[in-house]
């Protein structure tokens, strides 16, 4: 009896369905999503602090692949970009050409983040305060405007339900290289680049830390779903 056990425990290991393969996803973002803020590696061990909500929603049917460069993109066909670092010149172009040739990239753009941060202005550690895209947007024929007078405080973005706070606008410009219709009153940007596919937020307050983050989550699996279906 415990021979045939054995052997049918033995069975259902060889006979059963593999794992679902994840899906690479690369995250190039200054935001502390993957990381919290601290001093050094030493810091980050030691704080030990609770992970950041987006942390599961990425990871959800993905292997999050972090990327300190775009110089060569390769390796996963889907980006999340969260208010990154300035481009290289070289970033720019590699970015582009990914993109052209299929690749799909959620693209977080925020002209004035409002994430609280333990660094002071002008500390390198310290996440993007101002989005400085200018060059790989405006060759999709985009603009990134801010209205220093709009209301400070959280609220919803009417047509999409995303939460903002002192949100940018976004523009179109002649002669640019992809396909943009503007959605959201400026918010969002969807773009045909080539083969592939580009959405772009002009805040960042849907990717906010909270203690109680549904609406968040369903805001980022929302613009996750949208940017990388094919």
């Amino acid at each position: 009896m415990v021979a045939c056990a054995l052997a049918a425990v033995l069975l259902g290991w060889l006979t059963a369905p593999p794992p679902l393969a994840r899906t690479p996803l690369g995250l190039f973002t200054s935001l502390p999503i993957w990381w919290s803020e601290a001093d050094d590696v030493a810091g980050q061990i030691a704080a030990q602090p609770k992970p950041h909500w987006a942390r599961a929603v990425l990871a959800d049917g993905h292997r999050v692949v972090l990327l300190d460069t775009l110089v060569q993109p390769e390796g996963f066909a889907d980006l999340v970009m969260a208010q990154p670092r300035p481009l290289e010149p070289q970033e720019n172009v590699a970015l582009d050409r990914w993109v052209r040739g299929g690749g799909h990239v959620l693209l977080f753009a925020d002209p004035l983040l409002t994430w609280e941060s333990r660094f002071a202005l002008g500390d390198r550690r310290r996440p993007q305060d101002t989005a400085l895209l200018s060059p790989i947007l405006t060759h999709w024929g985009l603009q990134l405007r801010f209205d220093p007078d709009q209301p400070g405080e959280l609220r919803e973005n009417t047509g999409t339900g995303l939460p903002v706070r002192l949100a940018g606008t976004l523009a179109p410009l002649p002669g640019g290289d992809a396909a943009c219709r503007i959605e959201g009153q400026g918010l969002i940007a969807a773009c045909r680049v080539g083969k592939g596919f580009a959405l772009i937020v002009a805040d960042s307050a849907v990717l906010e830390p909270s203690d109680q983050p549904a609406a968040r989550r369903q805001g980022l699996r929302m613009l996750m779903a949208r940017a990388f279906t094919r």
